[in-house]
């Protein structure tokens, strides 16, 4: 069921809340945080997200609120966009599946997962197989790990900014680093968690 930009932002805020103190907001915390003038506009909003599966609602409690892709095991589910090797914008990897990670590696904002392939960054303990959790965004500070778009090919790299140009440093002693003109790689997430599957 397709959500009104209204709904998305209630879903939104309750799962923002959420993430950040651990619990759910009351229906008083949503009413304030949005300016209704009722506490059943409230009800109306969680009644459409419960009944469309977006949102589960356990009723005998005040923060019982608890939205569909978050579950009581402290899980997110996150897209899984595919894997970052050389040949592939991000956008055109099939976004179908998903991931549950912990919802400590979360921060505020939107997150997707990608499958590490390669040996450039086995020295920060990435390895092949694993899975980055990346927190989408355009700028990063130097020394964070960043998912970088050169030439339409996305790449892993540790990000430093010099005075006139940009440092992508792989993590193995046996690989250079890339350097470029600020214009010519674009950032497309920060790094924030890794899983590995033994």
């Amino acid at each position: 069921m397709a959500l009104t930009k209204k709904q998305k932002d209630v879903l939104d805020f309750i799962t923002e809340f959420k993430r950040e103190k651990g619990y759910a907001p009351t229906q008083k915390e949503i009413q304030a945080h949005f300016g209704f003038k009722s506490l059943g506009s409230v009800q109306d909003y969680i009644k459409y997200l419960t009944q469309g599966g977006h949102l589960n609602n356990e009723s005998n409690s005040v923060r019982g609120l608890t939205p569909a892709h978050m579950s009581s095991q402290g899980t997110e589910e996150i897209p899984l966009l595919g894997s970052i090797a050389a040949g592939v914008p991000i956008e055109a990897i099939e976004n179908t599946d998903t991931i549950a990670v912990p919802m400590t590696m979360l921060r505020k904002g939107n997150h997707y997962a990608l499958k590490v392939k390669g040996e450039s960054m086995i020295e920060d303990g990435i390895l092949s197989g694993d899975i980055a959790v990346i927190r989408q965004q355009d700028q990063a500070d130097n020394g964070q790990i960043v998912v970088a778009v050169i030439d339409n090919e996305t790449t892993l790299k540790r990000y430093f900014k010099k005075a006139k140009q940009i440092e992508l440093h792989p993590a193995n002693s046996t690989m250079k680093p890339i350097i470029l003109k600020d214009r010519e790689v674009e950032i497309r997430g920060v790094m924030v968690g890794l899983l590995r599957v033994y």
